[in-house]
């Protein structure tokens, strides 16, 4: 167990070796940080740190550096999370009221990660098991054909377009009858009363009795658009993920290589257990070098948060960068977008 002076000494470590990227030694802390010890006193403290696996030296007779187990501890001794200006939340407030829908909002909120913490942002979709119906619309597009468009409560939109053929045994008009504005438009109220507010996961369930309230003629179409309503569901059973800003880490050097990086992250499974499980909405988690589940990001650091509508938690978004990161900032960005997405989401 370290002593606050040790703690202190730690955490000046870790801030300026992020702010200088250069190993720091007991001089500069006594020249920049008013630790009220002697230098002969702090190296003693550098040396317990680094026989406690908190430090380590790099080079002979250089500074020290911090190590995956003296970032956990600074990072699990932050009394603040240092919140954005007023500025920056105006700015995250302005920028992602203009998206016009989901995917204008997912896209928005990693370019504005990456832009805030000039690191790699990664977005979840929201999960469409979290999901309700919000409004099933279908509409004529052509001959025989329909366009089904499936609203959620959290602003996602799926779209499929139905081909309605002749079945056996139907008759010309009996063919007109079952794709008449009529009967869509029947059809189309009775989806919406059946699945307004309905979870995704409960719609089979709900819709399962809708064929025998239709009448003799109209059930090919309902078939058929049922049908393609319950592919739509399995198909977004994997979830998306999106990241932007891996420029940025062209200005990072990694113990690892680059490549390992990158390649890591074209992964939608690596980037989905990069994120994790979702958990407490109010807290913000992150993954240091090896705490980090894949071998190509061991030397990255990860920073998450869920983002939600009410007590609704529907997907995660953070950042990726180097273990040497501004980890107060970072995790301040992080919640606020986080906040703003869920704020956004509830009013679409």
């Amino acid at each position: 167990m370290l002593d606050d002076r040790k703690l202190a000494v730690l955490r000046a470590i870790v801030e300026d070796y992020v702010s200088t990227n250069e190993p720091v030694g007991s001089k500069a802390l006594v020249d920049r940080h008013n630790l009220g010890v002697s230098s002969a006193t702090i190296r003693n403290d550098m040396a317990v740190l680094e026989e406690q696996g908190y430090i380590a030296q790099p080079h002979t007779s250089a500074g020290r550096v911090p190590t995956d187990k003296g970032y956990r501890l600074f990072v699990d001794r932050l009394s603040t999370i240092k919140p954005l200006s007023v500025p920056e939340r105006r700015a995250i407030e302005t920028f992602l009221t203009g998206a016009y829908d989901l995917d204008d909002v997912v896209g928005r909120t990693v370019r504005l990660l990456a832009q805030l913490t000039r690191q790699v942002a990664v977005v979840q979709y929201p999960s469409l098991t979290r999901s309700s119906v919000r409004h099933v619309e279908l509409v004529p597009v052509a001959e025989g054909r329909l366009l089904l468009v499936l609203i959620t409560n959290t602003g996602r939109v799926e779209q499929r377009l139905i081909d309605i053929g002749p079945y056996a045994g139907a008759t010309a008009s009996e063919q007109r009858a079952a794709i008449s504005e009529e009967s869509i438009g029947h059809l189309r109220a009775l989806l919406n009363t059946c699945l307004d507010g309905v979870g995704l996961g409960e719609v089979p369930t709900a819709i399962a009795d809708l064929p025998g309230k239709v009448g003799s003629d109209d059930r090919p179409l309902a078939a058929a658009v049922l049908s393609v309503l319950l592919e739509t569901l399995v198909e977004n059973h994997e979830e998306k993920i999106v990241f932007a800003g891996a420029a940025n880490l062209a200005a990072v050097d990694f113990s690892q290589s680059l490549r390992e990086v990158l390649v890591a992250l074209e992964e939608q499974v690596v980037l989905m257990r990069l994120l994790g499980e979702t958990g407490d909405s109010s807290t913000v988690t992150v993954r240091i070098g090896t705490e980090n589940p894949d071998e190509g990001l061991r030397s990255t650091s990860v920073v998450a948060a869920d983002y939600g509508v009410g007590d609704l938690t529907l997907a995660r978004l953070g950042v990726l960068g180097p273990t040497r990161m501004d980890y107060p900032s970072t995790m301040g960005a992080v919640r606020a977008v986080a906040r703003y997405v869920g704020q956004i989401l509830a009013g679409s």
